[in-house]
């Protein structure tokens, strides 16, 4: 979560309240995560409409997200990032309106596969130059993991898919919250340096 002891020039700038987005797709993971653990029976439409609205909320985090990274407006990985927020969403918004477990797990898995892709690319790509370099990478591959997992589990209906859904929510939740807590208390370093 932090940068070398001596950060080069090429570090990117991140705003102060980047730990809002952060936090904001943590929470939407991890009451995401929650209700596929206590929810016993899931119906099929319910199952759309829950999973929908967590890929539609993740989406819209990511993308909110993109300027306050520090990535340049243009630059090839805020385009990226950008559009792995928008897959998410779009994906969401299927996934809730065409009910059906193989909707479902097809349309989930590519949405968090591709997801996962991006992030793990901007990991790489930005790996001495942002602060959240270490979390796409870890987040890019438990997307990846979910995605390659959730389409054997169609033939088992809802609760299953859900189960797989909801645990990868629960992980990147966990690792988005720690992101988000450390970036909310490095920030209040930086501002209580730039006031002294």
């Amino acid at each position: 979560m932090t940068l070398p002891a001596a950060p080069r020039a090429s570090t990117l700038p991140a705003a102060t309240d980047l730990w809002r987005p952060v936090l904001v797709r943590a929470g939407v993971a991890l009451v995401f995560g929650a209700v596929t653990v206590f929810w016993a029976a899931p119906p099929v439409a319910g199952m759309g409409w829950t999973g929908g609205l967590y890929l539609l909320a993740t989406g819209v985090a990511l993308v909110w997200s993109v300027r306050k990274t520090g990535l340049a407006h243009g630059e090839r990985g805020a385009k990226i990032l950008a559009a792995a927020g928008a897959v998410l969403a779009g994906t969401g918004v299927a996934v809730a309106l065409l009910t059906g477990s193989l909707v479902f797990g097809t349309l989930a898995a590519v949405g968090l596969g591709l997801a996962g892709v991006a992030e793990l690319y901007l990991g790489v790509a930005a790996r001495q130059r942002s602060v959240l370099a270490r979390d796409w990478i870890a987040s890019g591959v438990i997307g990846l993991g979910t995605a390659v997992v959730l389409p054997f589990f169609i033939d088992l209906g809802p609760h299953a898919l859900l189960g797989v859904a909801g645990g990868g929510a629960i992980l990147n939740g966990v690792l988005w919250a720690l992101a988000g807590l450390t970036l909310r208390h490095d920030g209040r370093g930086v501002s209580a340096e730039a006031v002294n």
